[in-house]
This record gives structure tokens, C-alpha cells and sequence, in this order.
């Protein structure tokens, strides 16, 4: 287990917060109100920083009650060394605005580990079963 440490960028700001022991994600909290047009986005201050360990980084992903809504994240990886204050791109797809209160739950955070890896150009590549299947290729059933 390791300690995500976080650090409060503004007095208002709230910390991450697991609802239930063993949640695989902690929720992230909006710093201020905010509207998201109808099919527009904003990026939503949250007033904190991170500091995860080498080698660990986050995925913020959609709270499904937002999804719900038609309100999703937009991007959302946190590298290990990025100290700047964590801003939330939410997506409003529905056909009314959106309003987030200072204090609402609008994402979710969740930790990976990775390893260290690089990029390397191929001429060729080896082939698989699945080959070029993608995009719906293996059907809805």
C-alpha cells in the first residue's frame, strides 16, 4: 500500500474522499460553482495538488451518477510529477446546462501503478488472431 499525499491549494478546497473501505477510486470534489453549457465543457478546479509515488499515477473516470446525466471527463492521467493543481475537463452532452456547486463530488481518481517502458519504430509487427478487428468487430452480443 502506498500514500497518495495531497496538498490543499486553496482554505475551501476539500480532500479526496473514499465512500466505503477497499474502494478501488476516492472521489474528487469541485472548488467552486461552475456551469457546463448544453453540449459544452469546462475545466473545474478542485484546489489541490498530488504527490504520488515513482512509478504510480492516476486515472480520473466518470462518477455514474454524472454519467447518468450525460456529464463525463474529459482526458484524465495524473503522471507522478505532476505538481499543478488537478482541474477536472467535464463534458456536458445533454440538453441542458449543467451546475456544479462548490463541494460536489465530479470525478472519480483512480491509482495505477506502471512500469517503466519506451517507445521503438517497427517495420513489422507480429501477427495476432484479432489482426485489424476493432471498432464494434467482435458484435454487440
Amino acid at each position: 500500500m502506498f500514500v497518495l499525499k495531497v496538498k490543499k491549494l486553496h482554505p475551501d478546497a476539500r480532500l479526496p474522499s473514499m465512500a466505503h473501505p477497499g474502494d478501488l477510486g476516492c472521489d474528487l470534489f469541485s472548488l467552486e460553482n461552475s456551469v457546463i453549457p448544453v453540449r459544452g465543457q469546462s475545466a473545474i478546479r478542485t484546489g489541490i495538488a498530488l504527490q504520488f509515488p515513482e512509478g504510480w499515477g492516476g486515472v480520473v473516470k466518470d462518477r455514474s451518477s454524472m454519467a447518468l446525466a450525460r456529464v463525463y471527463t474529459a482526458g484524465g492521467v495524473i503522471d507522478s510529477g505532476y505538481r499543478g493543481e488537478v482541474k477536472i475537463i467535464l463534458r456536458n452532452d445533454s440538453d441542458n446546462d449543467y451546475y456544479v456547486k462548490a463541494g460536489d463530488k465530479i470525478a472519480q481518481l483512480i491509482p495505477i501503478k506502471g512500469e517503466r517502458w519506451s517507445l521503438a519504430e517497427a517495420d513489422e509487427l507480429e501477427e495476432t488472431s484479432r489482426a485489424h478487428g476493432g471498432f464494434g468487430s467482435t458484435g454487440a452480443r
